[in-house]
């Protein structure tokens, strides 16, 4: 499916807290560098993993489910197999009042779990990294789809 750059920018702008479900310590897995990025953009992004819950990630206290955050959360992150959605999809609902958004990152999709959060008027996106849009919106992805960080005349 494709989505208008509008609603992923206007996502992307009014997002300011991230749960993001399956999030992993392991530096080079894309979990973490994902959540690490969007950290360093300014948004607050809690850590959900049960398996390292009460670790400390990016400043932020892993947490082993959507239903332990205290905080209010605008938008889901999902890391984890397609068949696994439904259930975090529903918890998020009951734990989020105010959820705005739901994304599945690539290679996740889910119809039914689509289905669930659009019935409460939750946006969701499905196959697609909100890091790489970022970057594809807001300028910072290169010709070769990474950003070095280095200045240079050559392409």
């Amino acid at each position: 499916m494709r989505y208008p750059d509008a609603l992923l920018r206007r996502i992307l702008t009014e997002t300011k807290v991230i749960a993001c479900v399956g999030v992993s310590m392991n530096e080079v897995r894309p979990s973490y560098y994902v959540a690490r990025y969007l950290a360093l953009k300014g948004f607050r992004v809690i850590p959900v993993n049960p398996g390292h819950a009460g670790k400390t990630l990016f400043g932020e206290t892993i947490m082993p489910d959507l239903a332990s955050i205290v905080a209010p959360v605008d938008m889901v992150d999902i890391f984890r197999r397609s068949e696994h959605v439904p259930p975090i999809v529903e918890e998020a609902l009951t734990a989020f009042p105010a959820l705005k958004t739901v994304w599945m990152q690539i290679g996740v999709e889910n119809a039914e779990a689509a289905a669930m959060a659009e019935a409460r008027r939750v946006t969701v996106i499905q196959n697609l990294c909100p890091k790489m849009e970022y970057q594809r919106l807001f300028g910072e992805l290169r010709m070769g789809g990474i950003n070095t960080g280095v200045i240079s005349s050559k392409l």
